[in-house]
């Protein structure tokens, strides 16, 4: 992983500071600053921004002796030792370098935690509060991460007024934040406004709220609304069919484990609330590509809460997208004794993983494998297993699985439409055509309005020549439905072209190359638009420019060389 620019500047300014104590005159003090030490320092911090947090560790542990000077070198080894799950050892870290008169965030947070979980809240107190003189100068944090603290610091206590006195004090634009509390708060207190305070929370519609109908299940299902919770649950997977803690959820409901549903969470526990705090700002910093950050925040999660196993999916995700596949795959393996619906989801995405450490071949059957050990797979499983097929282009093994899942599903489940338009394309790879055009049009059939199923049957028919005007109405219904969609104007441009109208071509393709300018197909659609209306030096010009692209197919490469020296020799 490359440095950022920030880091870079930042330890070009460390090594300069350092060197200029080098002009003083040498004595105990600073003897310790050679260029060894430099060189440790330096390697400690590249080896942290790279997500290596073993070696950087040892690194960091040499050069311990500038912890009373730098305060950069403090933030650095304490989230370093937290990312490696030595909690104890950050605290201890923490407590050593902690100053009345210096602000430190990290350690102020560690220090405020560590005082929580001994149930020493004034002293928790003290830390949290710093938090927020601390946060005056980071709008991120202003105001809201020391007051969300001290909130369940008083809740611990047992204040609910005081608690709820400081959930009001958090800023008004963290909303969505705020109604997460307050639901959090409604429960641990026991009052009569928590399922209320969830329903609105879940049923949102600005925002996507849906993890937390699990919460709301944990909530009545601690209060023996064992009906409730199931219609509660019921309404959540129709709405948010992907989503897997309700997927799981729904699976330990209907195999009376419902145990387990109470065992992950306890609103009356402020350190498995204070654990979903910091799971919501490893999610926000994970969708902003800040791993490490997240990391970080999802280790102190962990810590906070063993038991809530769901979270490290996230810290697997965040493992794979920085490249770090074994420490990935090990948080997948992790996950699985949760749940039927997490091992499989884990056993996919292990499968993922493979196609990049391994090979296509041996990817598939590790998966094969994992599956055929279900002793009896779901409607779901069959789906995602086919999809895993079709998108590493085993079509026909795909098109027998989604056969096997249309086979055992009702014609009203939302997933029927998919599986006809997934196993529609995946005949027209094969090039069974009939049976691709008959799964399309039963997916319109179910719901007209899919965007992507009309472009792809409609541009078919385009490029074999049929059903040209019927194409033109579904694309310009596409069209309407996604208007910026480069690739569904791309399909209009072609439309017209197959119908010899290259003026009204020339509009849409170019647009669509406006919107995708590096699509090498969008590109010679273009272009062969620009011949037909007799622009042949422009049309050369982008044939070229395709031809310069990363990744074109050899078939369309050669079919442009063609076009360079002769120019277009026959219509569609």
């Amino acid at each position: 992983m490359k440095l950022s620019i920030k880091k870079i500047y930042f330890i070009i300014f460390f090594l300069i500071a350092l060197l200029i104590n080098f002009q003083s005159p040498a004595n105990s003090s600073n003897i310790k600053y050679t260029s060894k030490n430099i060189s440790n320092y330096f390697s400690g911090i590249i080896l942290a921004s790279q997500n290596n947090n073993e070696e950087a560790l040892k690194y960091l542990k040499k050069v311990q002796f500038i912890k009373d000077r730098h305060s950069n070198f403090n933030v650095e080894f304490v989230r370093t030792l937290i990312l490696l799950g030595k909690t104890k050892e950050a605290f201890n870290f923490a407590a050593s370098v902690w100053k009345e008169d210096e602000f430190f965030f990290d350690g102020d947070l560690l220090l405020g935690l560590d005082a929580l979980i001994k149930k020493n809240y004034i002293k928790a107190e003290k830390h949290f509060r710093r938090l927020n003189k601390i946060s005056i100068y980071n709008f991120y944090y202003e105001d809201f991460f020391g007051n969300i603290l001290m909130s369940w610091s008083k809740a611990a206590e047992g204040k609910k007024e005081v608690s709820f006195d400081l959930y009001n004090q958090i800023p008004n634009r963290y909303t969505h934040l705020k109604k997460i509390q307050n639901a959090f708060l409604q429960c641990h207190f026991n009052t009569n406004k928590t399922e209320q305070a969830f329903v609105q929370l879940t049923e949102d519609e600005d925002y996507n709220f849906s993890r937390y109908n699990f919460f709301l299940i944990n909530y009545l299902l601690s209060k023996n609304e064992k009906n409730k919770a199931k219609k509660i649950i019921k309404t959540s997977r129709k709405l948010h069919n992907s989503n897997l803690l309700i997927k799981q959820t729904e699976d330990f409901i209907s195999n009376k484990n419902e145990k387990k549903i109470l065992d992950l969470f306890s609103c009356h526990n402020p350190r498995d609330v204070i654990a979903e705090f910091f799971y919501i700002m490893a999610n926000l910093y994970a969708s902003e590509k800040n791993y490490q950050l997240s990391n970080y925040y999802l280790k102190i999660s962990s810590f906070l809460n063993e038991k809530f196993l769901p979270n490290k999916t996230l810290l697997a995700e965040n493992f794979y997208f920085q490249g770090r596949y074994e420490m990935s795959e090990k948080m997948y393996n992790s996950i699985k004794p949760i749940g039927s619906t997490y091992s499989w989801y884990a056993s996919t995405s292990i499968a993922s993983i493979l196609l990049n450490t391994t090979n296509k071949e041996f990817s598939i059957s590790t998966l094969e494998k994992d599956f055929n050990s279900i002793l009896s797979p779901s409607v779901e499983q069959y789906y995602e297993l086919a999809n895993f097929y079709k998108e590493n282009e085993f079509y026909e093994k795909s098109i027998k699985y989604y056969s096997l899942a249309l086979k055992n599903l009702n014609k009203d489940h939302p997933l029927v439409p998919k599986i006809f338009d997934r196993r529609g394309t995946s005949y027209e790879r094969l090039g069974l055509w009939e049976k691709a055009e008959q799964d399309l049009l039963e997916s319109l059939k179910i719901i007209p309005d899919q965007p992507h199923v009309l472009n792809y049957l409609a541009y078919t028919w385009i490029d074999k020549g049929i059903n040209l005007d019927k194409g033109l109405e579904m694309l310009n219904k596409a069209m309407n439905l996604r208007e910026n969609d480069g690739y569904i104007i791309d399909s209009v441009g072609w439309a017209y072209y197959a119908k010899e109208n290259y003026i009204e071509a020339g509009k849409f393709l170019q647009r669509a190359v406006e919107l995708l300018p590096r699509d090498p197909i969008i590109n010679d659609h273009y272009a062969d638009t620009l011949w037909m209306l007799n622009k042949n030096i422009q049309a050369r010009y982008f044939w070229k420019y395709v031809l310069s692209l990363e990744g074109i197919e050899e078939e369309l490469k050669d079919s442009i060389n063609n076009k360079l020296i002769f120019g277009i020799t026959k219509k569609l």
